[in-house]
């Protein structure tokens, strides 16, 4: 049986979260702890699978709560159940917290949003990755990007375009500002599917806030990723699957939405990659290396080696991070489709596919271990005979980005030449 444990200063409000969650006590063990320093307690004395504590709270409040239980607890998934909190309170609660739900809120949202949470633990066996994800608040972000990012920031005027196309070229960057979006942090009630767009919901003095008091992103220190694991080619890699995604589910005429998550999905789909890398660096370059020389796949090698892959140890972190599970089951199942029990046309058909076309033309991120079509998925949804169209959409889209890229090139070069004249 699940543990779960709520905190709130206030009597009244845990004896009506125990009431209206009453139903549940045959599925968890619920404790209800009155205030940070009693909930301290109660997790010394046995283990917790789940926290949601309430903001406002004397002593100890929520942040403080939460950061003492990251630190202390890492496996422990993290809530704050509040009412409207002011802006400071808020920014200082993104760094400790997984997900952010708002008051009221309905028995249904709390208790979608806790199982959900703990069905994503269960996709994890080894307790040690479970952990590290867990405690994960920033991924490794690109430093020319992130450079970028930090001079657009803090230009004179910012454009809020150029900051939203900055972030969504960035796989650590884009995670972590939906996350942001998608949760109830700042009110927003819809499901958001780009960056971009988190980032003209959210507008500029909030992205600055994060960047920059915050420290949402984080900057890569290259020395410490492991031999053979590029930040670049995983990043090409991972805006050609997007893109493949998303242009797979216009050829089938599919709804605008559906698109748009098949392009995060593909952007974010090898995510765990980059969790693995940054917290076992040494332990992750073994794996590489022995996925180039056996030419295994390398989800092959990682389940060896830490009984998990990173397809699932991203699908756990953008689940408990709260992203939408369209875009999470496309995470977690991209390579095997089959063990989905979702079934006809999706984000996760789309990325499949996407991801191992993108192999075939040399878009991939470890070539030795190239992913292969799920021949039996295709057949069962009756799509096997549509792979040979999206091939040729595929094809021509990367020749019509190339040409693009070439003339951009072409343009760079001219105005360098003019300007070199002008001197």
């Amino acid at each position: 049986m699940k543990r779960i444990l709520f905190v709130d200063d206030e009597p009244n409000v845990l004896e009506g979260l125990e009431r209206m969650l009453f139903p549940m006590h045959k599925e968890w063990s619920m404790h209800f702890a009155r205030g940070g320093a009693e909930a301290l307690e109660c997790m010394k004395q046995e283990p917790y699978d789940v926290v949601v504590s309430d903001m406002r709270m004397p002593d100890i409040d929520g942040v403080r709560l939460l950061s003492e239980v990251m630190k202390l607890y890492p496996q422990t998934v993290r809530f704050i159940l509040s009412g409207q909190c002011d802006r400071d309170s808020v920014l200082r609660s993104v760094g400790p917290t997984h997900q952010f739900l708002a008051k009221p809120c309905s028995a249904s949202t709390l208790k979608t949003s806790v199982e959900r949470a703990l069905a994503l633990r269960d996709l994890l066996r080894n307790e040690s990755i479970k952990r590290v994800a867990s405690q994960t608040d920033a991924l490794p972000a690109m430093p020319d990007v992130y450079a970028k990012l930090m001079m657009e920031i803090r230009s004179p005027d910012p454009s809020m375009s150029a900051v939203g196309k900055i972030i969504q070229s960035d796989v650590a960057m884009a995670a972590k500002i939906l996350q942001l979006v998608n949760s109830a942090f700042f009110g927003l009630r819809q499901h958001v599917m780009s960056a971009a767009q988190a980032v003209t919901l959210l507008g500029l003095d909030t992205v600055r806030a994060l960047v920059l008091m915050v420290g949402v992103f984080a900057q890569a220190d290259k020395k410490r990723l492991p031999g053979g694991f590029s930040l670049e080619s995983l990043a090409l890699h991972s805006t050609t699957v997007g893109s493949y995604g998303q242009a797979i589910c216009q050829t089938e005429n599919a709804a605008k939405d559906l698109a748009a998550d098949a392009f995060m999905a593909g952007l974010l789909h090898d995510v765990g990659m980059l969790v693995l890398a940054n917290a076992c660096a040494d332990a992750y370059g073994e794996v590489i290396e022995a996925a180039i020389s056996s030419r295994l796949r390398i989800w092959e090698v990682e389940q060896a080696a830490f009984q998990c892959t990173h397809a699932e140890v991203g699908a756990y972190l953008l689940g408990i991070w709260g992203i939408p599970n369209p875009i999470v089951e496309a995470v977690a199942y991209h390579h095997c489709p089959g063990r989905c029990l979702s079934q006809g046309f999706s984000p996760l058909l789309s990325v499949h596919v996407a991801d191992a076309l993108a192999y075939e033309e040399d878009q991939g991120f470890l070539q030795d271990s190239a992913p292969k079509l799920d021949e039996a998925y295709l057949v069962g949804l009756q799509q096997d005979h549509r792979v040979p169209v999206w091939r040729e959409v595929c094809r021509a889209l990367r020749l019509s980005r190339s040409q693009v890229e070439l003339g951009n090139e072409t343009k760079e070069t001219i105005e360098t030449s003019e300007k070199e004249a002008l001197q």
